[in-house]
C-alpha cells in the first residue's frame, strides 16, 4: 500500500518526520525515480487538499489538509492507468496516465473531498507510448499543458467551460529532453528539459508563452543549467525566481524570472551542491517562499536550504528518516 510522509517544519526550515499516512492504493515499487515524473504529489492552490497518485492500483488519492495531519477523503479510479502526476485550478482536477494510451482525464473536485470523473474528458496524448511526465495549469485556468518525455513534445490543451479539453495541440520542444513544466504567476511557462542523450552536463530550461491557440511563443530558448539530469523545477511564490534539481550532477541551478517570462541565470547558476549519490528528484518551496526542499531519493533524505532575497541558496542541513533507494517520487511543502 502507498505512504506519504507528513514531517514538521520548524521556523528554521528544519524538518521533524511527524507520521505515515496510507494512501488506500498501491505504488508502482521501484529504486530510483519510478514514475519518471513532476507532480506526483500536488497541493490543492489553497493548500487544502493534497493529491496523489497510486500508479500500481490506478487511482487517486485526495486527502485534507489539517497543518501536518493528513485525513483520507477519496481514493477514485484515475481514468486510464498508471497515473503519474495530477494538476488543479479551483474544483478541476486532472490526471496524467501512462499506461496503456497516454492520455489526460478530468474530474471534478467537491468540497468534502471527493472526485467524480467529468464526462468525455479523457484525451490522448501524440502517441500511446509518449512518456508523459507533467502536466499543469495556466494561472488563468485557460490551458491545460503537458509533456512528453519520449516523443519530445509539449501538448496544448484549452479549458473548455464544462471542463472539457479541446482537442490536442501538439508543440515541439527544440531543446531535447522535455520533462517538466510549470507556470509563473504571470503565465508564462516553464520546461525543464534533461538535454541529449549521454550529454555531459547538457541540461537546460526554456520558457514559453502560450498564444490564444495554445501554440507556444518562445521566450527563452534553452538556458543551459550546468547540470545533469535536469528534470523538476519549482517556482517561488512571488514569481521571482525558479530552481531546478540536476539529478545527474547532485546539484540546484537558479534563475531570475522577469515579469514577461524571460530566464537569467542566478550568478555561477549552480546555487547548490547535494551530497553525491544524492539522485535528487522532485523539489518544493514553502508557501512562504523561505525555503527550498530536494528529494534526495538516493541518499534517503531531504535537503533543506534557506532562499536568500537575492536567490542565492544556504544549506540549513537535511532530515531523514526515508528509505534509501526505496521508490519515493514526489514532494509537497505547505
Amino acid at each position: 500500500m502507498g505512504t506519504r510522509l507528513s514531517p514538521i517544519r520548524a521556523d528554521n526550515g528544519m524538518l521533524q518526520q511527524s507520521r505515515k499516512f496510507y494512501t488506500g492504493g498501491r505504488g508502482s515499487g521501484g529504486l530510483i525515480d519510478p514514475l519518471e515524473s513532476q507532480g506526483s504529489l500536488t497541493l490543492s492552490q489553497d493548500r487544502s487538499f493534497l493529491f496523489a497518485v497510486n500508479a500500481g492500483s490506478g487511482d487517486i488519492s485526495v486527502f485534507r489538509v489539517h497543518h501536518s495531519r493528513l485525513v483520507l477523503t477519496d481514493v477514485a479510479p484515475c481514468g486510464g492507468s498508471s497515473p503519474n502526476a495530477i494538476a488543479q485550478h479551483d474544483n478541476l482536477v486532472y490526471v496524467l496516465n501512462t499506461g496503456g494510451s497516454s492520455s489526460v482525464a478530468g474530474f471534478r473536485l467537491s468540497q468534502n473531498g471527493k472526485l467524480m470523473q467529468i464526462s468525455n474528458s479523457i484525451r490522448f496524448l501524440s502517441t500511446n507510448t509518449s512518456g508523459g511526465a507533467s502536466l499543469a495549469f495556466s494561472p488563468d485556468g485557460r490551458f491545460l499543458l503537458v509533456t512528453e518525455r519520449l516523443t519530445n513534445n509539449i501538448d496544448a490543451f484549452t479549458v473548455q467551460p464544462d471542463g472539457t479539453l479541446s482537442p490536442i495541440l501538439v508543440n515541439s520542444d527544440p531543446q531535447p529532453g522535455t520533462f517538466a513544466v510549470i507556470f509563473t504567476p504571470g503565465g508564462a511557462a516553464l520546461v525543464a528539459e534533461t538535454g541529449p542523450a549521454g550529454a555531459q552536463n547538457g541540461s537546460t530550461i526554456s520558457s514559453y508563452a502560450v498564444l490564444d491557440d495554445g501554440t507556444l511563443s518562445s521566450i527563452t530558448p534553452g538556458v543551459p543549467t550546468l547540470g545533469a539530469a535536469t528534470c523538476w523545477n519549482a517556482i517561488t511564490p512571488d514569481g521571482r525566481f525558479v530552481y531546478t534539481n540536476n539529478a545527474g550532477s547532485a546539484t540546484i541551478s537558479g534563475f531570475a524570472i522577469d515579469p514577461n517570462g524571460a530566464l537569467t541565470p542566478l550568478p555561477n547558476t549552480i546555487q547548490a551542491t547535494n551530497p553525491a549519490g544524492s539522485s535528487n528528484l522532485d523539489l518544493t518551496i514553502s508557501s512562504d517562499g523561505k525555503f527550498l526542499y530536494s528529494l534526495n531519493a538516493g541518499l534517503g533524505a531531504i535537503g533543506i536550504f534557506r532562499i536568500n532575497k537575492n536567490g542565492s541558496l544556504t544549506s540549513v542541513g537535511s532530515a531523514g528518516g526515508i528509505l534509501a533507494h526505496h521508490g519515493f517520487n514526489g514532494i509537497a511543502a505547505l
